[in-house]
C-alpha cells in the first residue's frame, strides 16, 4: 500500500476501533487518560506497521493494546505506585476525603451515600488479581475473547491463559461477601458495544438499532439542581439528546454495575456522568443519568485512588 492509502486505512481504523479499545484499556487500567494513551501508542505503532502483512486491523490492535496495558500494570505494581491495599479501598465521600486532608470533622450535609448500584466493583476486584491474571479475565470474560486469541495475545500458551482464568474467578469468588461483582452478560456487552460506538461517532441511526421505539431517560442532577429535567419519552429524542451531551469529543467506557450495564461518561479525562442503561430483552428501555456533582465528586475520588 502507498502512504496515502495507509493513512486512509488507518484513519478508518481509528474511527472504527478507537471506542472499543479505549473501553477494553480502561476495564484492564481503571484510568480513562492511560486508557487513552495506550490506544494512542497502540494506533502509533500501526502506522509505523506494514500494512499490508496485517489481515485483521481489529485484531492486531486488541493484541498490542493488552500487551501495552499488561505491561502497564506490571511497572505499577513493581514500582508500588499504589499507596495502600487497593483490597481495602474505603469509599469516602468528598466531605470525608477533606476531613481526612485537614484533620477538621466533615460536615454531615458533605456525606454522600450512594445505591449500591453504583459502586467500582468491578474495578475493586479486578486490584485483587496480577497483572496477567486481571488481563486473561477481562479479555475473556468480560469481552468474550476465545482463550486461543488470548494466548497469541500474551504470547503464552492456551492452558496457562486458562489457569489464570481459573484462579482470576477464584480470587472475584472469595471477595464478593465484601464487594459484590457480576461479568456483563455477553447480551448487554454487545448493546454497550454498539451504544458507545454510535456515541463516538455521532451515529443516530445507530443509537436508535439499540433504544427501544418507546425509550426514556432521564437525569439525576441532585437536590442543589434548581430545575430538574422532565423525563424524555422517545427514541429518536433520547438519542438526540444523548448524542448532544455523550457524542464527540465526549468518552464512554462500559462497567457493569450490579449486573446490569452502565458507562462512565468522560469530558476530556473528567468523570462528568454515569450511564445507567435498563434492558428489555435485547434493547435499551431507559437511560439513567448520574448527574449529581457531589456524586460524581465521590466517584472521582474512588478512580484516583483506584489508578494510583
Amino acid at each position: 500500500m502507498d502512504g496515502a492509502r495507509d493513512g486512509e486505512a488507518i484513519a478508518r481504523a481509528y474511527l472504527a476501533h478507537r471506542p472499543y479499545l479505549v473501553d477494553l484499556a480502561f476495564r484492564m487500567l481503571g484510568d480513562i487518560g492511560a486508557a487513552e494513551d495506550v490506544v494512542q501508542d497502540a494506533f502509533s505503532r500501526l502506522m509505523l506497521a506494514d500494512l499490508g502483512e496485517i489481515e485483521d486491523e481489529r485484531g492486531w490492535l486488541i493484541v498490542v493494546t493488552s500487551r501495552l496495558c499488561l505491561d502497564q500494570i506490571r511497572s505499577a505494581h513493581s514500582r508500588r505506585e499504589r499507596a495502600h491495599d487497593a483490597t481495602e479501598i474505603e469509599y469516602l465521600a468528598p466531605g470525608q476525603a477533606a476531613q481526612r486532608s485537614t484533620g477538621k470533622p466533615a460536615d454531615p450535609a458533605d456525606r454522600v451515600t450512594l445505591d449500591d448500584s453504583v459502586r467500582l466493583a468491578l474495578l475493586v476486584m479486578l486490584e485483587r488479581l496480577s497483572p496477567a491474571e486481571r488481563v486473561v479475565l477481562v479479555l475473556h470474560d468480560v469481552f468474550g475473547m476465545p482463550f486461543e486469541e488470548i494466548a497469541r495475545s500474551l504470547g503464552r500458551p492456551i492452558p496457562t491463559c486458562r489457569q489464570l482464568a481459573r484462579r482470576a474467578r477464584q480470587k472475584v469468588a472469595a471477595g464478593q461477601e465484601t464487594a459484590r461483582f457480576d461479568i456483563g452478560l455477553a447480551e448487554h456487552r454487545l448493546v454497550t458495544e454498539k451504544f458507545i460506538a454510535a456515541c463516538a461517532s455521532g451515529d443516530l441511526d445507530g443509537l436508535l438499532e439499540v433504544l427501544a421505539p418507546d425509550a426514556w431517560g432521564d437525569v439525576d442532577l441532585g437536590p442543589d439542581a434548581r430545575r430538574h429535567p422532565s423525563v424524555t419519552v422517545g427514541a429518536e429524542q433520547v438519542a438526540r439528546n444523548l448524542l448532544h451531551f455523550w457524542g464527540p469529543p465526549a468518552t464512554l467506557v462500559s462497567l457493569p454495575l450490579q449486573g446490569q450495564p452502565a458507562l462512565l461518561g468522560f469530558s476530556g479525562r473528567d468523570l462528568s456522568g454515569v450511564l445507567m442503561l435498563s434492558m428489555r430483552g435485547e434493547v435499551i428501555q431507559a437511560v439513567h443519568v448520574l448527574g449529581d456533582p457531589r456524586k460524581l465528586a465521590f466517584l472521582r475520588i474512588q478512580l484516583r485512588s483506584l489508578a494510583g
